[in-house]
């Protein structure tokens, strides 16, 4: 028991190290001027009556609903826009000139490529969120956004782990550009959370 407990507690330090390497050189190379690109590209969307959709496969689907909240929350109304079901219809709500995030971590998903090629016919603008700066994805995007990582942090080095946190962190930032620029305000803020307890603390600030 003592071994296994043993290597257990390697397990976990070394996914902390890896992770926290893997953040902390993100952080550092992250490309600013992609991301004012990218915010660039969206306001302009705006200003023609455009919208934000974001999509992803798999676990990047996951992340895709969460950014799309956290979107509509900070001044960016966006829309969640299911992968797979964009191939079987759900691509109508995507109209000419709007936006689409598309997340991918390798960028050669089929299902994501078939996506992609039906909202750009829709006359979309695609930003890639993707861990391969040479991908199917990245070559046909409008803006490139890299969320690249060496190590997931396990021994498998391959269930998405470190790559999700960078994923999040890197929209988490172009949401703050967004939110900035648009000057959202505490009272704006809480329109839009009205209830639970985070509702409530910023309207004890008024």
């Amino acid at each position: 028991m003592d071994h296994m407990k043993q290597e257990l507690d390697r397990a976990l330090v070394n996914f902390f190290e890896n992770t926290s390497e893997e953040l902390n050189k993100f952080i550092q190379e992250i490309s600013v001027e992609q991301l004012m690109i990218a915010k660039e590209l969206i306001l302009t969307s705006e200003e023609s009556g455009g919208r934000v959709h974001v999509t992803g496969i798999g676990k990047p689907g996951h992340v895709a609903e969460y950014i799309a909240s956290l979107f509509s929350s900070t001044g960016t109304p966006a829309y969640f826009l299911d992968g797979t079901e964009a191939i079987h219809g759900s691509s109508g709500q995507v109209r000419s000139g709007d936006i689409v995030l598309s997340i991918s971590n390798s960028g050669e998903t089929e299902e994501l490529k078939k996506t992609v090629e039906t909202l750009k016919k829709n006359g979309a603008s695609i930003i890639s969120v993707t861990g391969k700066k040479h991908s199917w994805l990245a070559q046909n995007s409008d803006c490139l956004l890299f969320a690249g990582v060496e190590n997931e942090g396990d021994s498998l080095n391959k269930p998405p782990r470190a790559s999700i946190l960078v994923e999040v962190l890197l929209l988490q930032s172009l949401s703050i550009l967004l939110q900035e620029e648009k000057g959202i305000t505490n009272k704006e803020y809480v329109k839009w959370h009205p209830g639970g307890k985070l509702g409530q603390s910023i309207s004890a600030c008024e």
